[in-house]
């Protein structure tokens, strides 16, 4: 598994937590997940970029969400989707340096692994429709 890949899947379990109100996001919260969790300085840093980055923007990319999710508001998404769609929506908006192929493809390898069955063409079609509007690369 690739450097960024166990970054993406730690934020979505920290993100998981922050959204089932376990806990809210503290600095101490967050290094104590990342020493438990994390093999390098490398996944712990990109964690903590996805993680904060998703946290300071939640309400304008709950925006996004809604507007591109048709027929699903976002209270009734499962909590790994809504929080897959979160993340994936800040490095589509901030983290230019990556193709917005391959932050999809990471979110729905993510998405199957930790959704359900329809996780990973839901989050498709929303991250698709999204990058189109957001992105031109």
């Amino acid at each position: 598994m690739g450097k960024r890949r166990k970054a993406r899947e730690l934020a979505l379990q920290i993100l998981f937590r922050l959204d089932l109100g376990q806990e809210n996001l503290t600095d101490e919260m967050l290094e104590g997940f990342l020493n438990e969790n994390a093999a390098s300085e490398d996944i712990k840093e990109y964690t903590r970029i996805l993680v904060k980055g998703t946290v300071n923007n939640t309400t304008e990319i709950d925006k996004i969400i809604t507007e591109y999710s048709e027929n699903w508001s976002i209270d009734r998404m499962a909590s790994v989707d809504r929080n897959i769609l979160r993340f994936s929506i800040y490095e589509l908006h901030q983290r230019h340096e990556i193709p917005s192929s391959v932050i999809i493809n990471e979110a729905i390898e993510i998405a199957k692994k930790y959704g359900t069955e329809e996780s990973g063409s839901f989050i498709n079609g929303v991250l698709d429709t999204i990058a189109k509007e957001m992105r031109k690369d």
